[in-house]
């Protein structure tokens, strides 16, 4: 437990310093690389091989290659918003390959390759442009996430009876999954009643924005607890002491991040001053 809580304290004020310590994107943009490099070497283990040895070096070029794909996009910005709406499409198939698992598992071969350094470019770079927006506002991502993340465990921990995906992630329940719901409405409406000057209609729009990115950061929760499942993995990784590997940490900013971010896009062109 005390790996545990002193990696996370770690984890929060390096993350924390890279939002707010500076002004300078550099730091964040050496975090969002070095986060989508460790993801990108993550994935390439759970991937589906001939052999259950992997090959290290071909594991690292990988998360190289997803590394620099990021950079390229952090630097074009076309090119992110291309990455988000592969993204997003990827998980509306996602959504159909949780709700099917086991009896389908056919989305198991070698095209998650690609899949993967989609998923893991689109959610940095969706991190990356969010801040730029503001980190107050990547702050708030963070805590719809993490609240619907708590307020499910503590929820489904103390009344949870109905099992949401027990193939895909045995420990969620139906009950956890309504207590992360309101909690991440409750953040919500504190967030719109106290910063956001808006329109009713506004408010609508935004409201709605949010409750999509919560259930796509369960969705991501659920198809990483998947993807290891099929692997026979219980962790993506050991970087993290305590939690695990990146992927572990970011699963649900991998579907999450992009769909809040392409939200935002999409609100600005419509004339929503956030």
């Amino acid at each position: 437990m005390l790996e545990r809580i002193i990696t996370a304290l770690v984890l929060v004020a390096v993350v924390l310093s890279c939002m707010f310590a500076t002004r300078s994107h550099y730091p964040m943009l050496v975090l969002m690389m070095v986060a989508a490099g460790v993801a990108g070497y993550e994935w390439f283990k759970l991937m589906p091989r001939k052999t259950e040895q992997v090959m290290k070096p071909l594991a690292w070029a990988f998360g190289a290659v997803t590394a620099l794909l990021s950079g390229l996009a952090l630097y074009f910005a076309d090119m992110a918003l291309l990455l988000w709406s592969a993204s997003i499409l990827t998980w509306l198939l996602a959504s159909y390959w949780v709700h099917s698992y086991p009896e389908y598992d056919g989305w198991y071969n070698q095209t998650l390759y690609v899949l993967g350094v989609i998923l893991a470019s689109a959610a940095v770079t969706a991190i990356f442009s969010v801040w730029q927006s503001s980190p107050w506002w990547l702050m708030y991502l963070f805590l719809l996430v993490w609240g619907a993340d708590s307020g499910a465990y503590f929820v489904g921990r103390k009344f949870g009876k109905k099992k949401l995906a027990p193939e895909v992630s045995p420990n969620k329940s139906v009950e956890g999954l309504y207590g992360g719901i309101v909690t991440a409405a409750i953040i919500i409406l504190i967030v719109q009643s106290s910063y956001l000057d808006l329109t009713i209609a506004q408010h609508i729009l935004f409201m709605m924005l949010s409750l999509v990115t919560v259930a796509a950061s369960v969705l991501g929760d659920l198809f990483e607890s998947m993807i290891k499942r099929r692997a026979g993995m219980k962790d993506s990784g050991r970087i993290l002491p305590g939690h695990g590997g990146v992927l572990d940490r970011i699963d649900s900013l991998l579907a999450a991040a992009p769909i809040f971010a392409a939200g935002m896009y999409i609100l600005k062109l419509i004339g929503v001053d956030l």
